[in-house]
């Protein structure tokens, strides 16, 4: 009877764990932290998980669902962190890190015209541009940022570093109408965006671009053979817009309307142009970049260095214009962490309309998340934790001094993270860096490589 019994037992057993159903294997697991979606619902998940396979999001539900339904190779223990989409930068030029610090404390005319277009000139090379982007890479990784927009030279060196990174890039191949290192004349520059969007237009993390600099660095012709050149292969178009008084002096001078009226009488604007800066524009201007879908990306720390003024960008909201965060270039910045974006973003809002609920921590954190890929025409694939969403994705440590307690993570992560605080990037799937381990660059000989050539350009300028 006893062993009849036991057989009925272990029959019973077999029956029971046969019903469950099989664990599903995917590629990683990050699982335990506090989980912010960034979905439209603005879900969070106190503790969540996101499980992935492969490239892509398959779910984001709780640890103990997660782990009752997938089977991982890899799993990250994200205890006492925030983890929440990567950062989006709309707006940069990975390569002037080389140019860190070089020219400070001037308006933008000046430190163009004075120091950095001559300093260009001197000095980039595709080895200075390989070098740049590769340091400005360990910046971005370190800090949270998993997908960029840039427009610079020899825009395929950059294109070549970003990819072997394994970051997410939209990279416009420069335009301007006076000689520089890689093109003598803008029809140069223009067969050079060409060949760039046919070598990398199927490359999978890197969308080329064709990025004409600015109204007063292009004249007309160039700028409408810039657009139709982005229209013609349906990519992404950058520029400069409407980022000082001064442009728009010479706007009205030259062409009797505003930098986005002239800009859009030539058919220049278009839901692929991204328009860095925006500063000085009119409520007819906002109707225009409404109309036209164009994305607008907002650089709060240059315009404040610079002293360009601040971008409307309650209004911007308010009119639902795609609104992204960038950080310019690092030359003008003077760094590529975009928590300080966010956070000087809704500082220099609220002290530009003397509205302390301006720009709220929320919408800060949307600009720099969902906004940035609405901006870069990405929003269907990344900028929120989704099932069927690419896996771009930061864990931040909550574990610091200042971030203790912790009331509100989304307050925490833009009035008081810093790019150090983050432990975890991932991008497509592939860790980049893990508790604070870069996987994808030798970030010592990035260093090196980075100041053996800062000498040299040192050396250049100083002639």
């Amino acid at each position: 009877m006893k062993r009849f019994l036991s057989a009925i037992l272990v029959v019973a057993a077999l029956v029971v764990v046969s019903a469950q159903p099989a664990r599903r294997r995917v590629t990683l697991i990050v699982t335990g932290g506090t989980v912010l979606t960034q979905d439209a619902a603005h879900r969070i998940l106190t503790p969540g998980a996101v499980a992935i396979n492969n490239t892509d999001i398959v779910d984001v539900d709780t640890p103990a669902n997660i782990a009752a339904k997938y089977q991982a190779a890899e799993t990250i223990d994200a205890r006492d962190q925030i983890v929440l989409p990567g950062l989006v930068n709309t707006h940069s030029h990975a390569p002037m890190v080389m140019y860190r610090g070089l020219a400070d404390d001037l308006a933008l005319m000046d430190w163009l015209n004075k120091y950095i277009f001559p300093a260009e000139a001197k000095t980039v090379s595709p080895e200075l541009v390989r070098v740049g982007t590769r340091l400005a890479a360990v910046e971005m990784i370190e800090s949270g940022t998993t997908a960029y927009a840039d427009m610079y030279y020899f825009e395929e060196e950059i294109a070549k570093a970003t990819f072997e990174a394994g970051l997410r890039g939209v990279l416009g191949e420069t335009v301007i109408q006076f000689p520089v290192a890689d093109a003598k004349t803008p029809a140069e520059a223009l067969v050079r965006a060409e060949r760039f969007i046919k070598e990398f237009k199927d490359n999978g993390l890197i969308v080329p671009a064709v990025a004409p600099h600015a109204l007063y660095t292009n004249d007309t012709a160039t700028l409408v053979a810039s657009a139709e050149l982005a229209r013609k292969y349906n990519v992404p178009m950058l520029i400069h817009f409407a980022e000082t008084e001064d442009e728009v002096r010479v706007a009205r001078e030259k062409y009797n309307m505003t930098p986005t009226a002239y800009l859009d009488s030539i058919g220049v604007l278009g839901k692929t142009t991204i328009g860095a800066h925006g500063v000085w524009v009119n409520d007819a201007d906002i109707a225009i970049l409404k109309a036209r879908g164009v994305g607008v990306a907002h650089n709060p720390e240059s315009n404040m260095k610079l002293a360009s003024g601040a971008a409307p960008v309650t209004k911007y909201l308010a009119a639902g214009v795609k609104l992204g965060l960038g950080t310019d270039g690092a030359a003008s910045n003077n760094d590529l962490d975009m928590f300080e974006a966010m956070r000087q973003a809704s500082f220099l809002a609220k002290h530009a309309t003397h509205d302390p609920t301006a720009v709220k921590a929320q919408d800060a954190l949307d600009m720099a998340t969902m906004g940035g890929a609405r901006v870069l025409g990405m929003e269907k694939t990344i900028g929120s934790l989704e099932v069927g969403k690419h896996a771009d994705l930061i864990t931040v440590s909550m574990r610091a001094a200042r971030q203790t307690p912790m009331y509100d993570p989304v307050s925490h992560l833009v009035y008081v993270t810093r790019g150090d605080d983050v432990r975890t990037t991932i991008v497509n799937g592939k860790i980049l860096m893990k508790d604070r381990q870069l996987k994808t660059l030798d970030r010592a000989a990035v260093i090196a490589d980075a100041n053996r050539l800062a000498a040299r350009v040192r050396a250049a300028v100083a002639r």
